[in-house]
C-alpha cells in the first residue's frame, strides 16, 4: 500500500468561511465534498469567475454537507464544465438546492447585466456571469437523495455516510472510507439547542477529522429560545418606536424562517406591535415553502405550518419590493445575509441614511463583505456604485447563529474521538482558527492540528498525522480577507469629509495635487517596470 493511500486537496474555504470545497483522490478515483462560491471582497468573489484547480470532467461525483451557496454555489459551474457525475445529498437538501441553485443563477445573471451598466465601467469589456439560470438546473437534476447514517457508496473505492449537522434543514456531516482511511468531514455544526433541528450527532474513532472554524474564537452567552424571543421583541419594539422601519438582512434559507419563527410567537402573544413584515425575497418565499413541507419533522412548530400569519407578506414582484420605498414602521426581512447582492442592497440604499430607522444584523459577516462594513462602524458606504451616509441605528442580535461556537465545536470534536491522525481546522478567518488551535493545544496536547491553505493538498493514512505534500496558490491565498476595493470605498467615501475639514482652500488643493503625485509617481515606477524589462528582452534576443 502506499505511503498515503487517501490524498486531500482544499480548494476554497481555508482561512476563510466561503468557498468550501475539498477534493478527495484514492486509487484513480475523485471526488469532491461541496463545490461552493467565494463570497465576501470583490477580490475574493473574482475567484469564482476563474478557472477550477482540477478538471470538473475527472470528478466523478460531488457529496454535499448542505444547501447554503457557500458550499453548493459552483456545482452549475461545474456541470457547466464537464461534470457528469452523482451530486449524493439528503432529501431536504435536494428539495432546497432546486431553488437555491436556480435562484443564484438568476443573481449571477442580472448582477452581471447591472455591473456592465455601471456609468463608472463605460467603455471597459462586459463581465460574464459565471454561470446562468439553466446551468442551475441542470445541476440540481444530478441531485440524489440518500438517507441519514446510512453507507452509499458514491464512487468505486469509497464508501460514505452522512449524519446529522444540525446546522441548516437538510445538512449533514460526511463520512468517508477510503483506502482503508477513516475520515469525518464536519460541514458546517450547528449550536445545541438550534431551531428546528435536533443537536449534531455522528460515529467516534476516526484517523482524521476536518472540522469547520466559523466561531473558533468565540464563546457565546448560553441562551434558551425564550430568551432569544425576548432579545428580538426589545429590538423591534425600539426600532419601531423610533417610527422608521427595521431591515433584517436575513439569508433566504435558515435565518429567515427562524426569524418568522419567532416574530410570529410574538406577534400571537402579543408582546411586539402588530406590524407588517414583509419578506423581500422571492427566494424566501420558496426556501419556506419546502420548511412548510417538513414542518411535521421539525422541533418547534408543533407540527404545523408556523409560516402563515396575517401579517407576514411575501414580496415577489419587482414592483411590489419598490414599493417599500415609501413604507415606514414596518419590518423588512431581505437577503442576501451579508449584504453583498439581492435585494437588501436596494433596502439598505433607502433607509441607512434614515435616523429613525434601524439595520439589524442576526448572522456571521465575513470580512470585507458589506455587511461586515456596516457592521464595524463605517459612516458611508458604497452600494451600486453610490455613497451612502449610514445614520440608521445598527444593532446585532448574535443568538441566531447556526454555527457552534468554540466550546460546541470543541465537544463535537470530542464526540469523534480517538483521532489517530490529525485534526485539520477549516472554514474559518485567521483569528478563528487560532483560537481554535490554542484551545485544542491546551486541551489535547497530543493531537495532530493542521491549519491549510487554500490549494494545499495533504496525504491521509490511517493513524498517522497528516502531511502535506503539495503548498497552494500564493495568489489565491492573497485574495482572502478585506482588499483594495474595501479599502479603496473606504478611501473614498470618507475623503470628501476629510478635505472639508481642511479650511484653507489653497492646503486643500495642496492635498489633493500631493495625493495625485503619489499616483502618478506608481505609474512612472510600473512604466520604468516595463521599459526595463523590454530592454533586457531585447538584449536577450540579440
Amino acid at each position: 500500500m502506499a505511503e498515503h493511500p487517501l490524498s486531500l486537496t482544499f480548494h476554497g474555504a481555508a482561512h476563510t468561511v466561503t468557498g468550501s470545497c475539498m477534493e478527495f483522490r484514492c486509487d484513480g478515483h475523485s471526488l469532491l465534498v461541496d463545490c461552493g462560491m467565494f463570497q465576501g471582497s470583490r477580490t475574493l468573489e473574482n475567484l469564482n469567475a476563474g478557472n477550477f484547480a482540477f478538471n470538473p470532467a475527472q470528478i466523478q461525483a460531488v457529496v454535499l454537507t448542505h444547501a447554503h451557496i457557500d458550499h453548493s454555489g459552483l456545482l452549475p459551474k461545474l456541470v457547466a464544465q464537464g461534470f457528469k457525475g452523482d451530486v449524493w445529498c439528503t432529501g431536504p437538501t435536494r428539495d432546497l438546492l432546486e431553488h437555491m441553485l436556480a435562484d443564484a443563477g438568476r443573481i449571477q445573471e442580472a448582477d452581471t447585466e447591472r455591473r456592465n451598466r455601471r456609468r463608472d465601467r463605460a467603455g471597459e469589456d462586459p463581465f460574464e456571469p459565471v454561470y446562468t439560470e439553466q446551468d442551475a438546473l441542470a445541476a440540481w437534476k444530478l441531485c440524489r437523495a440518500v438517507p441519514l447514517e446510512e453507507w452509499f457508496e458514491p464512487v468505486p473505492g469509497f464508501r460514505a455516510r452522512l449524519w446529522n449537522a444540525g446546522h441548516i434543514l437538510g445538512s449533514a456531516s460526511v463520512e468517508l472510507e477510503a483506502g482503508g482511511v477513516r475520515v469525518m468531514c464536519s460541514g458546517d455544526v450547528g449550536p445545541e439547542n438550534k431551531a428546528f433541528l435536533l443537536d449534531p450527532e455522528g460515529p467516534a474513532g476516526f484517523d482524521h477529522v476536518i472540522c469547520e472554524s466559523t466561531y473558533g474564537d468565540r464563546q457565546r452567552e448560553k441562551i434558551t429560545m425564550e430568551e432569544r424571543r425576548k432579545l428580538l421583541q426589545a429590538e423591534v419594539i425600539a426600532a419601531i418606536t423610533r417610527g422608521g422601519n427595521l431591515v433584517i438582512p436575513a439569508f433566504a434559507l435558515e435565518r429567515t424562517q427562524e426569524l418568522l419563527l419567532d416574530l410570529a410567537f410574538l406577534l400571537r402573544e402579543r408582546s411586539i406591535p402588530d406590524v407588517p413584515v414583509f419578506i423581500d425575497s422571492p427566494l424566501a418565499s420558496r426556501t419556506t415553502g419546502v420548511f412548510a413541507r417538513y414542518a411535521a419533522e421539525l422541533e418547534d412548530t408543533g407540527g404545523v405550518n408556523v409560516f402563515e400569519h396575517s401579517s407576514f407578506h411575501f414580496v415577489n414582484d419587482v414592483s411590489e419590493s419598490i414599493r417599500l420605498n415609501s413604507v415606514s414602521g414596518a419590518i423588512i426581512l431581505a437577503a442576501s445575509g451579508m449584504c453583498e447582492g439581492g435585494r437588501i442592497r436596494h433596502h439598505l440604499m433607502h433607509n441607512l441614511h434614515r435616523r429613525d430607522s434601524t439595520v439589524l444584523f442576526v448572522g456571521f459577516q465575513a470580512q470585507g463583505s458589506l455587511g461586515r462594513v456596516i457592521l464595524e462602524g463605517a459612516k458611508t458606504v458604497r452600494i451600486s456604485g453610490a455613497d451612502v451616509r449610514v445614520r440608521a441605528q445598527i444593532r446585532r442580535i448574535d443568538h441566531y447563529s447556526a454555527h457552534a461556537d468554540q466550546g460546541e465545536l470543541l465537544a463535537w470534536i470530542g464526540a469523534r474521538a480517538p483521532i489517530s491522525g490529525s485534526l485539520i481546522l477549516d472554514h474559518g478567518e485567521p483569528e478563528g482558527l487560532e483560537g481554535m488551535r490554542r484551545e485544542l493545544q491546551r486541551l489535547m496536547p497530543q493531537l495532530a492540528v493542521k491549519l491549510p491553505e487554500i490549494g494545499e493538498s495533504y496525504g491521509l493514512a490511517p493513524g498517522k498525522p497528516a502531511k502535506r505534500t503539495a503548498t497552494g496558490n500564493l495568489a489565491v491565498q492573497q485574495s482572502v480577507g478585506r482588499d483594495w476595493q474595501n479599502e479603496y470605498a473606504a478611501f473614498v467615501t470618507s475623503l470628501k469629509g476629510e478635505l472639508a475639514r481642511i479650511k484653507d482652500e489653497r492646503r486643500r488643493e495642496q492635498a489633493i495635487a500631493r495625493m495625485r503625485e503619489i499616483i502618478d509617481s506608481y505609474a512612472e515606477f510600473r512604466n520604468g517596470k516595463n521599459v526595463r524589462k523590454g530592454t533586457r528582452s531585447a538584449h536577450k534576443g540579440g
